[in-house]
């Protein structure tokens, strides 16, 4: 029997997939041909699903620790010995130390509704510490923000109305396949797509140009585009008159930012930035696919704001297909979080610990943390300045509990490890948060060995905490369908059929937004923006540390997701080993050559790779690609390790593409040099 479901990772479209139910088991999965979004195509991670649910070093029952924390030694326990040993630490925490020293920590293991945002329900009730949940893109939402308010950006498919296209920071083929399907899939006669990017990734082969760049200049490309614009009067002035506020003062600003000045910053030669810009001026539809990428920076939500300002300068939003494409897609909630959140429960301001910086908390002697609880994460292998958070972890005082699937790398310093369950094991409600798309899918078999969701195991640590809210006692079908009866109004937009539907299990599609409808208090596009510290648009350079003369991106694998599918052969071995891309001008004159093994370092950590030597990134930056486990890593650390705890400008988000590092290679003579 096919049943079906949707994709629960960290992609933005949430494709739809239908799974072969044979014996109680997942034997087959495949696309969704009637998905709205993803039409029947899927990753190859995907295909191969049921080999990650029923792997055999899946764990299945609660265990205790029983060596060294990061041993990995844990024996096994039933669930009634765990939550009692939880209950019980926690409630002594909270005795003697307060509640806020209690801290989750979770993330976008499962990017469903009900079972990424269950767990603030009971820390809230708790009284715990609260995680700013800021790893992954904050500073380009708030970036957008500033310029266009909720006003819903491009949905992908869009783009292929759009004459013109700039793929900016996006490395589509691994982090937005559909979006690239989209833009391929454009009208003969529409125009060209140009990438823009700090290395020449495999979305490059979609592209009929690449612009190499370097990492965190891409605001001063945008502001000299808007030069040239402005001065060979392509700016659109009746546009900007309706639409814009404050436009003829920022206009004054862009004097300075020459072309000129923008190769000596970029990297980007002086003619193909005026090529660039005047192609985009003349185009009558010009699109932006904006990434991530370029938005993890110290200047990132400036980045993304400056970029954001491009298509109204042009008057892009006039024209279907016109416009950015890749920040916000409908102007309110397809769902209440807050119905599963349940911020009412919290009778207290909580204390809030940036996710970013979970190493520096866990290691503040003066505040301490007493007990982590950890799921739909794994920060080890994902958060800043690795080594620092695995000595928190080693914290003997620190009582930690992780919900997971494998044994992590983080699993491995756990007390207590609790199982968890699939997707196809459980039941939720799917928002894509790249398109105006919700989805709901039932679980389709029962959870195998003894895991438990997140929202049961919430549940059944309530009732051991004594909680005695109707809302704990209710099962995650429930839950489902209380959201699902009582729409919000952006719900409603849709027909009474695709919502009806929708309960059956399915997904649906929302309308087509007004982009001209403009959601900012004035109804204006922002050019200056009064509330804000930075009220005027300007290029922020990133700050530059000498000693390290290299600057250092992390980048996406199309084999493997933020940590997931470690646990599938054949996606490690396409992979690879752990890579450093590095232009063969920087190698040259530190004698390495590709296929070495060289160590990358900074003043946090060595980190040991291979050196693959490619022209496909400017000289003075090296990339690293993937995310990887320490079983995995060649020295027993991974990129992480050399990402400081900082954050940037605005929306208090990482920077992991913002730090400087020095390479060299990996033999004896060099160990003595660091």
């Amino acid at each position: 029997m096919w049943e079906k479901a949707i994709c629960p990772y960290d992609c933005p479209a949430s494709c739809g997939l239908l799974v072969k139910v044979e014996n109680g088991k997942i034997t087959e999965v495949k696309g969704d041909l009637g998905h709205p979004v993803s039409r029947g195509i899927i990753c190859r991670k995907m295909k191969g699903y049921p080999a990650s649910v029923y792997h055999s070093e899946r764990i299945l029952y609660p265990m205790r620790r029983t060596g060294k924390k990061g041993e990995g030694k844990f024996c096994r326990i039933s669930w009634e010995e765990a939550v009692e040993e939880i209950s019980s630490r926690w409630k002594d925490i909270i005795e003697k130390w307060g509640s806020e020293t209690i801290l989750p920590a979770v993330y976008s293991g499962v990017m469903s509704d009900i079972q990424r945002n269950c767990g603030h329900a009971f820390f809230n009730r708790l009284g715990a510490s609260r995680i700013v949940m800021t790893l992954c893109s904050s500073a380009k939402g708030e970036g957008y923000r500033q310029v266009m308010g909720n006003t819903p950006s491009l949905s992908p498919e869009e783009l292929k109305d759009s004459d013109f296209c700039l793929v900016w920071g996006c490395h589509a083929k691994a982090t937005r396949i559909h979006s690239l399907i989209d833009r391929v899939n454009k009208k003969k006669d529409k125009g060209r797509t140009v990438l823009i990017d700090v290395y020449q990734n495999d979305t490059a082969s979609y592209a009929d140009q690449v612009v190499l760049i370097r990492p965190g200049t891409d605001g001063m490309l945008a502001l000299a585009m808007m030069h040239v614009l402005v001065r060979e009067h392509l700016a659109d002035e009746e546009f900007l008159r309706e639409k814009a506020q404050g436009f003829d003062e920022f206009k004054e600003t862009l004097r300075e930012y020459t072309v000129q000045k923008a190769e000596r910053i970029t990297g980007v030669r002086a003619d193909v930035i005026e090529q660039l810009a005047l192609e985009y001026g003349r185009a009558q539809a010009p699109s932006i696919l904006l990434g991530s990428g370029n938005s993890r920076y110290r200047n990132g939500a400036m980045t993304v704001r400056l970029i954001t300002l491009l298509p109204a300068v042009a008057g892009a939003w006039k024209k279907p297909g016109g416009g950015l494409c890749g920040c916000r897609v409908t102007r309110g909630g397809l769902t209440d979080l807050d119905q599963i959140r349940r911020p009412d429960f919290r009778k207290k301001p909580a204390k809030s610990v940036n996710i970013n910086q979970l190493a520096g908390a866990l290691l503040d002697e003066k505040d301490p943390i007493q007990s982590l609880y950890v799921y739909g994460l794994n920060p080890v292998d994902t958060v800043s300045d690795q080594n620092a958070l695995r000595k928190g972890l080693m914290r003997e005082d620190l009582f930690t509990v992780v919900h997971e699937r494998f044994l992590t790398d983080t699993a491995r310093y756990a007390d207590i490890v609790l199982p968890a369950t699939f997707s196809v094991e459980q039941t939720d409600i799917y928002r894509a948060y790249g398109y105006p798309s919700i989805g709901f899918a039932p679980k389709a078999v029962e959870p195998a060995g003894e895991c438990k969701s997140n929202w049961n195991t919430f549940c059944v640590l309530a009732k051991a905490m004594g909680f005695e809210e109707d809302f704990f006692g209710w099962s995650e079908e429930e839950m489902a369908r209380h959201l699902l009866d009582d729409p919000t109004d952006q719900l409603m937009r849709a027909k009474k059929e695709e919502r009806e539907a929708l309960r059956e299990g399915g997904s649906l599609k929302m309308p087509r937004e007004d982009h001209l409808r403009i959601e900012t208090k004035s109804g204006k596009i922002l050019f200056v923006n009064e509330k804000e510290k930075e009220r005027m648009p300007r290029y922020l350079p990133v700050e530059r540390e000498e000693e390290y003369p290299l600057h250092l991106v992390a980048v996406p694998s199309e084999y493997t997701l933020n940590s997931e599918f470690a646990d599938r052969e054949e996606l490690v071995k396409a992979r690879g080993p752990m890579t450093l891309k590095i232009h063969p001008d920087d190698a040259k004159p530190r004698k390495i050559t590709d296929g070495q093994r060289i160590f990358c370092y900074n003043d946090l950590a060595r980190v040991e790779f291979i050196a693959r030597l490619t022209p496909g990134l400017l000289p003075g930056t090296v990339a690293a690609e993937g995310v990887y486990d320490l079983a995995h890593s060649l020295n027993g650390q991974t990129v992480n390790a050399l990402h400081h705890q900082r954050l940037s400008d605005c929306g208090e988000a990482t920077t992991l593409n913002d730090n400087r590092v020095e390479i060299c290679l990996a033999r004896e003579e060099s160990l003595q040099e660091l």
